[in-house]
């Protein structure tokens, strides 16, 4: 209603200047009509003021309301009706802020979906979405929306998860893998058994998130307030001081009208909604502009290693063929010993076998040892996979060369399991924690945009952290912590003057990522205690979005500044004007209402961002 009434006002102002100042009213019928559009603009803005004077504010109502009531007094209504166009103007700037922000809302409710088929004693059935209950099983087909967080009981399907995570590819999903809300099966149909309903689904906590997004206030737009606020002050005073000295009335209003402009109010907020909505729309959940601030003012980059910098997971890096042997005879081998195994290395041994495309014959009389190795029948032969110690047990040789192979490859980080037959060593094949992709060109992109320390922690060997370590870049770790060590670590960074980032995957890290000046959580794609404990949630592993939101932080800091320089500009040209009798009350109200528009266009080229900012 209130943007019906100030899109009303600013038409019949528009109306009433241009017959004005075209002169194509008669001289009383002129004035009156601009004298009742000035006083009903002008009650809204003396209410405003009233408001903030008892809640014990000082706002650039106050200043405009002394400005206009003055104008009023004087008769001078073209005056007025200018700066009420411009206070006007700035309402709807401001509801327009706010709209941008329940769009962003309204555009992730879409992806709720408001009816749903569920599953029970064998049949059928669809329910309205808030009726949907934990444990319930609901059936998703191509084209639906899944309505739960929960996991897949039968079924594949290619589902798009780009309203949560920003990918513009579907991934594959099968029985046993993780559903979200909000997501899309593109093909393929699904069963899925409720885990998280309602309020309790991720797409609800990302719309919480969302509206609570513009209530951490970014430095520079505090700053701009505490200016702004004795700016006021200082005008006010001037103004006295102006009449006292001049007893000039019309000089004074010429001040006022000047410095009554509150562009600034809205072009800085504007500008970090913009960027937070950006950076929304690729997956990257931003709590608040103070974050997107903070983060461009972080020099120090605290890392936890498994679930950040790694995959957790692990990964063949190579294997070695000895004494003859030749690497498919070594991957024969591995695959007959490792395929029955649950172990993390058996496991993806295993997987390098399959992708290397080497067949194997079923391993027969199969016995695995606990923290030793294994042997089995294979084609006739007794084959063995373990330890060096395991070899030796088992009489397999181990020649000094190849132990001091082994050893080396140890020293690496590398996590080692040696092959042997008929007494022989065919080989080891070494792995390690798959390291995450791009993870050593997003920290030389941070490097690039003034980060000068990275640490990693993580509860792993010495070895392994330096591998880990060397291989992204990073120079400072901490290895062998527990949990409650890397807390003792972290403060050891965070101090004054230091602003300190930590990056986790949310799960094992929320207490540090809530103790950093930025919490980052990686993989926060499903993950409550990430979402909860990060100020910055990404919502894909994906490590280069750190740099690229920094830069983005970096260019809309560089926008809110920009914005604060041209309003000071502006102001201090116009009080220029004014002082030199260039302008009077009618110049000033025209000169403040063309220039407000100046640092709110220059915000809205942050709605415009297409590309990815590079450092």
């Amino acid at each position: 209603m209130e943007r019906k009434l100030d899109s009303g006002l600013i038409v019949f102002l528009c109306l009433f200047l241009a017959l004005h100042f075209a002169r194509l009213l008669p001289p009383g019928t002129d004035a009156l009509l601009l004298a009742i559009a000035s006083i009903l603009g002008t009650l809204p803005v003396v209410a405003s003021a009233v408001k903030s004077v008892k809640n014990r504010k000082i706002s650039v109502d106050l200043l405009a309301s002394i400005a206009l009531v003055a104008s009023i007094i004087t008769g001078e209504w073209a005056s007025a009706a200018f700066i009420n166009l411009m206070l006007a103007s700035a309402r709807i700037f401001g509801d327009y802020t706010d709209r941008k922000a329940l769009a962003a809302i309204q555009g992730l409710m879409k992806f709720r979906p408001e009816k749903v088929k569920i599953k029970k004693d064998g049949a059928i059935k669809e329910i309205p979405a808030e009726k949907v209950l934990v444990g319930d099983i609901v059936v998703i087909e191509s084209g639906d929306r899944i309505p739960v967080d929960g996991t897949i009981i039968e079924g594949q399907a290619s589902v798009d998860q780009s309203s949560l995570t920003g990918e513009s590819l579907p991934v594959e999903k099968k029985a046993g893998e993780r559903a979200l809300s909000s997501t899309l099966a593109v093909s393929g149909s699904l069963l899925v058994k409720a885990e998280k309903v309602g309020k309790d689904t991720t797409l609800e906590k990302i719309i919480g998130l969302v509206e609570s997004s513009q209530s951490e206030k970014a430095s520079i737009r505090t700053a701009s307030d505490v200016f702004a606020k004795w700016y006021i002050i200082v005008m006010l005073i001037l103004s006295v001081a102006v009449y006292f000295f001049s007893r000039d009335l019309a000089l004074v209003l010429s001040l006022l009208l000047v410095a009554c402009a509150d562009d600034i109010a809205v072009a800085i907020p504007l500008a970090f909604l913009a960027a937070i909505g950006y950076a929304a729309r690729r997956g990257v959940i931003v709590k608040g502009g103070a974050y997107l601030d903070g983060l461009t003012k972080v020099k120090t980059f605290v890392l936890d290693k498994t679930g950040t910098i790694t995959r957790g997971r692990m990964k063949v890096e190579a294997a070695v063929p000895l004494n003859g042997f030749s690497e498919n005879d070594l991957l024969k081998l591995a695959g007959a010993t490792e395929s029955l195994s649950e172990h993390p290395s058996a496991r993806a041994i295993a997987e390098y076998v399959k992708e290397k495309g080497v067949k194997f014959k079923e391993p027969e009389n199969f016995k695995e040892t606990p923290g030793k190795g294994i042997e089995a029948d294979s084609g006739g032969e007794k084959i063995y996979a373990g330890k060096p110690e395991f070899m030796a047990e088992s009489g397999v040789k181990v020649s000094p060369a190849d132990a001091a192979l082994v050893s080396e490859a140890e020293k690496n980080g590398y996590s080692v399991t040696l092959f042997g037959t008929g007494g022989k060593l065919a080989g080891f094949v070494k792995s390690g924690d798959e390291i995450r992709p791009h993870v050593k060109d997003a920290i030389d992109g941070l490097k690039a945009l003034g980060v000068g320390k990275f640490v990693m922690l993580t509860g792993d060997n010495e070895l392994v952290a330096k591998r880990i370590a060397g291989r992204v870049g990073i120079t400072d770790f901490h290895a062998n912590l527990l949990p409650e060590d890397k807390i003792k670590y972290l403060k050891k960074y965070i101090g004054p003057g230091s602003k300190v980032a930590m990056v986790g995957d949310g799960v094992n890290d929320a207490a540090s990522l809530a103790l950093s000046d930025v919490g980052i959580a990686m993989g926060a794609i499903g993950s409550d205690s990430a979402i909860e404990a990060a100020d910055i949630a990404l919502m894909r592993d994906d490590f280069r979005e750190i740099p690229e939101l920094m830069s983005l932080g970096i260019y809309t800091r560089k926008i809110a500044r920009q914005d604060f320089w041209i309003w000071g500009i502006v102001n201090a040209l116009g009080l220029a004007l004014v002082f030199g009798r260039i302008i009077g009350p009618q110049g000033s109200a025209a000169y403040n209402f063309v220039t407000d528009f100046i640092p709110l266009i220059n915000s809205m080229r942050l709605f415009n961002l297409h590309l990815n900012l590079k450092p």
